[in-house]
């Protein structure tokens, strides 16, 4: 495994997520943002291997790209009522988790299944090893990050907003990078 490979694949596709994690580290504990994490990233990366394993070949990318409007659904629905957060009707980690699952599965999947195919079992281990340090390194530095001053009176001020706008940008990337709007428009010339 190229190392180095890895390390820009996982930054590339959590990035994105990198910012929401921004949100979550001030509204939850650290322990339950890095669990519900470390839940999704390890469910996706078992799901990208065995697709990898099984069914690389039948799912093609643009329709993972459909992945893309349920983060956009998130953006123009929004909080009906500030008051009412999402940890009051889930635990913070299944919070973080769904989140995440919704955000990122769409991406991770793409560019996972051709990363882990062909990976042996002990190959694949070693990767989520290695994955599991990162992320547990990027969650502590977010951490970190989220305490300061100025950073946090960003959030207090636009925090919300910033959140919609990035669930917007994230949908609209997923649906464009996919392949997905390219595809619909093609089928459309069609009819």
């Amino acid at each position: 495994m190229n190392w180095w490979l890895l390390t820009l694949t996982f930054i590339a596709v959590n990035l994105d997520f990198f910012v929401l994690l921004l949100f979550f580290l001030k509204r939850f504990s650290l322990r339950a943002v890095l669990t519900g994490y470390l839940l999704g990233m390890f469910s996706l990366l078992v799901l990208s291997y065995v697709l990898g394993q099984t069914l690389a070949h039948w799912l093609p990318e643009w329709l993972l790209g459909g992945l893309g409007f349920l983060p956009i659904y998130l953006a123009i629905r929004g909080d009906e009522d500030e008051e009412t957060v999402p940890e009051q009707r889930h635990s913070a980690v299944i919070t973080v988790l769904l989140t995440y699952l919704t955000v990122c599965a769409g991406c991770n999947l793409s560019v996972f299944i051709p990363v882990l195919l062909g990976q042996s079992l002990v190959g694949f281990l070693e990767t989520v090893a290695y994955l599991t340090v990162l992320t547990v390194l990027v969650v502590v530095l977010l951490k970190r990050i989220s305490q300061l001053a100025v950073v946090n009176q960003i959030l207090d001020r636009y925090g919300e907003r910033l959140m919609r706008l990035s669930y917007l940008v994230i949908g609209l990337y997923v649906l464009f990078d996919s392949g997905f709007i390219a595809h619909i428009m093609r089928l459309i010339k069609l009819l």
